[in-house]
């Protein structure tokens, strides 16, 4: 429980604001927000704890300030106004004061913006689904038939790459001219940071002096993390203006539960769950997969936010119970040992 406490602290103040700033009808859209976010996110948390476990405990609190800062003000806020300010042509200052003063207008345009955010974070998640399941020395499988023959193709140098664009291309082709092309580069700009992000990390891990490369490493891993919830969470953002055009209500909605996602991926993290539960991480990672493909999808076919949450649920549940199966078997078997 112990955990939770910033959490349930966060969550109090985000709806007392709420109520303060909406009464009773804002205070219901921030609830509803912020469970949305959580039961969206659940994939996200474990796939943050496998990278969070092997930082300092130094970056794990990171984590849980800086990072929530950029999480809610970065991610959640700026990017969007950013990308909104990009695809436009306005000015930072005009989009930040459409958000706050013509929110129907501000939505209309992050609305219009969900071809170049689906084809950023369907390209970055696709990667980051990849690079777990296309190692040629990966050991551990969950779905053998399957896996098996995807750790032969990690052999292929570059395949994770190739895999994305091709994906990418396949995408855009059912697209308008405007939008193919606005797809192309957005994805290109995510396989890009993936790809830069995870080799600046790999070198510093493997960097000679230990104190730097930690120090160096453990910024990476860091960095890596906050471009991984912004992939997850920028889909949610669009989504969230289907419950509310009101941008602070959306913003305390989704803080809430952002707060409760990385608290849960501590907690995990603590608890050793991923040790003790072993096919978590996979299906995860098939939910990772999944909502990559439904982003890419969903720049010329609606794809409803429940789907997403429901695929992302069955992953994970399934995991659990493998994990659960796998752990008595290997007990009977060390009792009859």
């Amino acid at each position: 429980m112990r955990h939770f406490i910033s959490s349930i602290i966060v969550a109090l103040l985000g709806l007392t604001v709420a109520y303060y700033w909406g009464g009773a009808n804002g205070l219901l859209m921030a609830s509803i927000l912020g469970l949305m976010e959580i039961s969206l996110s659940f994939d996200n948390a474990v796939v943050n704890a496998t990278i969070l476990k092997k930082m300092s405990v130094v970056w794990q609190r990171r984590f849980l300030t800086w990072g929530m800062v950029f999480a809610v003000f970065g991610v959640r806020f700026l990017l969007p106004v950013l990308i909104v300010a990009t695809v436009t042509g306005q000015s930072l200052l005009k989009v930040t004061s459409m958000a706050l003063h013509n929110p129907d207008e501000y939505a209309h345009n992050v609305q219009q913006s969900h071809v170049q955010i689906s084809a950023f974070g369907g390209m970055y998640l696709l990667l980051v689904f990849m690079s777990f399941f296309l190692q040629e020395n990966k050991s551990l499988h969950w779905l053998n038939w399957l896996e098996k023959h995807l750790a032969k193709l990690g052999k292929l140098e570059s395949i994770e790459v190739a895999a994305a664009l091709s994906a990418l291309l396949i995408s855009q082709h059912f697209l308008p001219l405007g939008e193919s092309q606005a797809a192309i580069i957005s994805g290109i700009v995510g396989i890009i940071l993936y790809v830069l992000v995870n080799s600046l990390s790999g070198l510093f891990q493997n960097s000679g002096q230990a104190q730097n490369s930690a120090h160096q490493a453990g910024l990476m891993s860091f960095l890596y993390l906050q471009v991984l919830d912004a992939s997850f969470s920028l889909d949610g953002v669009i989504g969230a203006f289907a419950i509310t055009r009101d941008v602070v209500l959306i913003l305390l909605g989704l803080t809430i539960g952002a707060m409760f996602v990385r608290s849960l991926t501590v907690f995990l993290v603590r608890k050793k769950m991923l040790e003790e539960y072993l096919y978590l991480e996979h299906g995860a990672h098939y939910a990772i997969g999944a909502l990559a493909i439904l982003m890419l999808t969903d720049m010329s076919l609606h794809v409803p936010e429940w789907l997403t949450g429901l695929i992302g649920f069955f992953f994970i549940v399934f995991s659990l119970w493998s994990s659960v199966r796998a752990n008595k078997r290997n007990k009977a078997k060390s009792i009859s040992a």
